[in-house]
């Protein structure tokens, strides 16, 4: 078994349910699917899951280098990591508004090509994602199942094909999303409220229980 049954399960839930919150990543695939068209949500989708390959990748390697080194460095990111969540489910809970009033829509047309290059290079510089990952992956990785590089791509993969999935369904059916989006916020914020939750729970719970 490659990776902790228990931890995969709630790898799974938590990231769909964190991927379906209207955050930015949403709102800017959104964005590009009304101003582009469905090509251009789906390749700005493919820009965001490219960068998230390569945050992947970066984490896999020195973690799993670091864990190997350090037997003690995994309890210590795992208990850093866990404190990360905790903030970012006080912040979105807090920040619950923030996107109330925004037009995904506002801007000229773009490309799918543009659209692809925004996504990249936008996520890929953008340090709370590296800090994300960093923070995030290594809760779910057993060091007692061994191969940690394996199980960090196990779930990078699982994370990129939900991100297909979540963002690049929203890309496409761009137009009715939005619409939803400015009609919803209320349910948005419950939404948000919904998400900051788990992921506080989420940071207590992975905390103290191994």
């Amino acid at each position: 078994m490659v990776l902790d049954p228990h931890l995969l399960a709630l790898f799974m839930v938590t990231t769909v349910i964190a991927m379906i919150t209207p955050g930015p990543d949403m709102l800017f695939i959104l964005g590009c699917g009304m101003r582009g068209g469905p090509r251009a949500g789906l390749l700005a989708t493919a820009g965001v899951a490219t960068s998230e390959a390569v945050h992947v990748a970066v984490a896999a390697a020195g973690l799993a280098a670091l864990f190997a080194a350090v037997p003690l460095a995994f309890t210590v990111v795992r208990v850093v990591g866990a404190a990360y969540l905790i903030y970012l489910g006080v912040r979105t809970i807090r920040h619950r508004k923030d996107t109330q009033g925004l037009d995904p829509a506002s801007g000229p047309r773009i490309s799918g090509r543009r659209a692809y290059l925004n996504g990249l290079v936008t996520n890929l510089l953008n340090p709370k994602m590296v800090t994300f990952t960093i923070a995030f992956l290594p809760q779910f990785i057993s060091p007692a199942l061994g191969h940690v590089w394996l199980q960090f791509a196990v779930l990078g993969v699982i994370l990129i094909v939900l991100e297909f999935i979540v963002d690049g369904t929203v890309g496409v059916l761009a137009g009715r999303i939005a619409g939803w989006l400015r009609r919803r916020q209320a349910a948005k914020r419950g939404i948000d409220i919904a998400t900051g939750g788990i992921f506080i729970g989420l940071g207590i719970r992975l905390a103290v229980d191994r």
